[in-house]
Formats: C-alpha cells, sequence, structure tokens
C-alpha cells in the first residue's frame, strides 16, 4: 500500500493539495494530522479521488527533511513525511521525496 502524507497551511485551497499529491506519484491513500484532517480542501482532494483519509499522531516520527517550525508546531520534521509513515506498519519507508506546490502552501511525500 502507497500512502501520501500531506502537509499544508491553514486555508491550502484545493488546487494546491492536488499539485502536490500529484508531485508525489500515485497513493492508495492520504494522510494528515487530525488538526487538518477535516479541512475542505483535504476532504475534496479525499473525495475527488476516491481516496481515504487517515488522521494520523506524527509527533515524534523521525523524518528525512526537518523543518524547525514544523518541528515547533508537530514535533515532527515533516508532517507530509511523518503521515506518511504514521498511516503504515512499522518500518515503512519513504519512497517519494517530499515536494511541494508551487504556491508553498502544500506538501506531500
Amino acid at each position: 500500500m502507497r500512502v501520501a502524507g500531506l502537509g499544508f497551511r491553514v486555508g491550502a485551497p484545493l488546487a494546491s493539495l492536488a499539485e502536490a499529491l500529484d508531485l508525489a506519484g500515485p497513493a492508495d491513500a492520504l494522510a494528515t494530522v487530525p488538526g487538518r484532517a477535516a479541512a475542505p480542501a483535504i476532504l475534496a482532494l479525499a473525495r475527488a479521488r476516491g481516496l481515504p483519509l487517515l488522521a494520523v499522531e506524527v509527533a515524534g516520527i523521525a523524518t528525512p527533511t526537518q523543518s524547525p517550525r514544523v518541528m515547533a508546531l508537530h514535533r515532527t520534521g515533516s508532517v507530509a513525511e511523518a503521515a506518511a509513515l504514521a498511516a503504515l506498519a512499522p518500518g515503512a519507508q519513504i519512497v517519494a521525496a517530499r515536494v511541494t506546490s508551487q504556491d508553498g502552501t502544500a506538501t506531500a511525500a
């Protein structure tokens, strides 16, 4: 199973989330932090793509990318990477490098 983790700023548009997902590649499910899982854009993306949306805890998950801002907010280096890892069994690996939408409001891994 391939899960795309998504991180995004409050108010990120659907187009930005879709762009990040497209850059990351195909997925069987989407994952993000619980506080963002009810955002209209990610709900619309999951519905449009026919993918399940998983709300996962990311604190403490080691990620290849390290953002000081994200670390302060979520206690992980990358929400997108950590969400993808958290949605899968222990031992899961990042298979697509973290990508960012052109406007910088959404990331996917």
